[in-house]
């Protein structure tokens, strides 16, 4: 497979994994939840890369569907590369705004994309998509760096949104579409959705008594000498064809058989060629596929309305996208109980339409946004706190009385390095150590309920119990340690146990015959994945 190259490649393609866990911090009174959770909706304010790091050892593999809205690298758009990669060169771009004069801005910007695309796919469940809006000035380096994150056999289609209907001189043409880029996880696992069928266009004006219908084409692909005949109007008389390359549906005998049943009609005023009744209930039942050019889910134009409403006044958020884009793409891709994700979250239309969406169908999807700037509170949550409790002034009904729902605001905390639990500078939560010590010793998610701070027990993998003797207590932790009296009080059964201390008082012989594998806080806690990992 033909593959992209970029400068600064080499530095990037493994960085998602050198990227530390960083603490997940709740603020509570920016959320709108009683007490603060990460099982539930969720907006975390930092750097988004840091952030779906940290979000691995909850959500990994659990994410249906992943939505985003990176920079498209205009050369307009002030944003600068930020992730410290250990190299001279990317060292050297660090903070420096990428505009149009910027004769690395395509590398910089390959290079900011690709180790989010990789943390992204590992949060994807095996069933789940991605979908990422982008234009014409990265849409080919997009495109390549998706067949190597995802594979070009997981590509699904080019979604073309037409983003802007009035007439603009941008380059000698007027620029009126999007990309939308959809991968799946894996092709042959994702569940291709159907959308409603628009029961606008059903009406029975020969009053048939199976209900409303609507008129379909005659003709399909592929010829077929059987498929090929005359269908003579009974009206005019007039015979049809097939057009050039097409035949018809069905064979002549069935055709008589529809003729028959009513179900062929030639156009409403039966003087046009002919046409194949199709009914709501049976339209309903199937539902409607997907095209790739879309034109029924709102503008930029109507985006900013959109937003203006929700906030009572004009100018608040450059480049919304409007909720109803973001509704189509959850309708085709999630469940009623899915998890949605949203790394560039932007004007929070993510979490808009999630919300929208489950109360019209009464789901109960969850969203989860990551947005570095500042505006994560002022505008992202802000809007989420609007629609949730109700925007007074709306035309929208629902949106007047509020979409209800709750969600947790979270800081990007401090980074969990080794060096900060050898000086205790920064020592994290014992919940918080636990999780990302099991997620990245097992490959697992760390459930806080079934972990027992008493006994240090944290979880279990496939070959053993994993232990934490731990406290977020510089004094404490110089005397704690696997002592045989700590060894002797662990929970008796016949698994392995696996131990993570500070330090250790027992020798091999002993650590053989109490089943234990010991590891030292903090300097092998990457040394168990291979072994343990199923």
């Amino acid at each position: 497979m033909p593959r992209l190259h970029f400068k600064g490649k080499v530095f990037v393609e493994n960085h998602h994994l050198a990227v530390p866990f960083h603490e997940l911090l709740p603020v509570r009174e920016k959320g709108l939840s009683e007490k603060a959770s990460l099982h539930g909706n969720l907006i975390i304010h930092g750097d988004n890369l840091a952030a779906l790091k940290s979000l691995l050892p909850t959500y990994h593999g659990k994410v249906k569907c992943v939505y985003i809205d990176p920079p498209y690298n205009t050369g307009n758009e002030g944003w600068a590369y930020n992730d410290n990669v250990n190299s001279p060169l990317m060292q050297n771009w660090l903070g420096e705004v990428v505009d149009r004069d910027d004769l690395t801005r395509h590398d910089k910007w390959c290079c900011m994309m690709l180790p989010r695309l990789k943390l992204l796919r590992e949060l994807l469940s095996e069933d789940g998509a991605i979908f990422v809006s982008i234009d014409d000035n990265e849409v080919h380096h997009l495109r390549c760096l998706m067949d190597d994150v995802f594979g070009e056999e997981n590509f699904v289609a080019n979604i073309v949104w037409h983003h802007r209907k009035s007439k603009q001189n941008d380059i000698g043409v007027s620029l009126g579409h999007n990309h939308i880029l959809w991968y799946a996880k894996g092709r042959d696992r994702f569940e291709f959705r159907t959308l409603p069928v628009n029961e606008d266009d059903f009406s029975n004006p020969d009053d048939d008594p199976r209900g409303p219908w609507t008129m379909d084409p005659m003709d399909a692909p592929n010829v077929r000498p059987n498929l090929t005949y005359a269908i003579v109007n009974p009206m005019t008389g007039q015979a049809y064809y097939p057009p050039p390359g097409r035949c018809w549906r069905f064979s002549e005998v069935k055709y008589e058989q529809a003729l028959q049943d009513r179900r062929i009609v030639f156009g409403r005023t039966g003087r046009a060629k002919p046409y194949y009744k199709r009914f709501l209930d049976a339209a309903r039942a199937k539902g409607r596929s997907v095209a790739t050019i879309w034109h029924d889910v709102g503008t930029a134009t109507s985006a900013t309305k959109e937003l203006n409403e929700i906030f009572g006044k004009k100018s608040v958020f450059a480049t919304p996208k409007p909720s109803d884009l973001l509704r189509k793409i959850i309708l085709l891709s999630t469940d009623p109980d899915s998890i949605i994700l949203d790394s560039f979250a932007g004007s929070g239309a993510t979490a808009h339409a999630v919300l929208a969406q489950n109360r019209e169908d009464g789901g109960n999807r969850r969203f989860i946004l990551v947005e570095c700037e500042d505006y994560a509170d002022t505008i992202t949550a802000e809007r989420v706190r609007r629609v949730i409790r109700g925007v007074p002034t709306a035309k929208e009904e629902s949106l007047k009385n509020g979409l209800g729902d709750t969600f947790s605001y979270f800081e990007l905390g401090h980074p969990m390095r080794q060096e900060s639990l050898l000086d205790g500078s920064h020592l994290p939560s014992w919940d918080k150590l636990a999780g990302y010590i099991f997620f990245t010793a097992t490959g697992h998610e760390f459930d806080p309920a079934a972990s027992n701070r008493e006994t240090g027990f944290i979880g279990r993998s496939a070959s053993h119990d994993v232990f934490l003797l731990y406290e977020p207590d510089v004094e404490k932790l110089k005397n704690l340690a696997l002592t045989l009296s700590v060894a002797e009080a662990l929970p008796s059964g016949e698994r392995k146990r696996l131990v993570f201390a500070p330090a250790k008082y027992l020798d091999p012989d002993l650590l053989y015959e109490y089943r234990i594998d010991f590891q030292q806080l903090p300097f092998q806690i990457y040394q168990s994945l291979d072994r343990l990992a199923p």
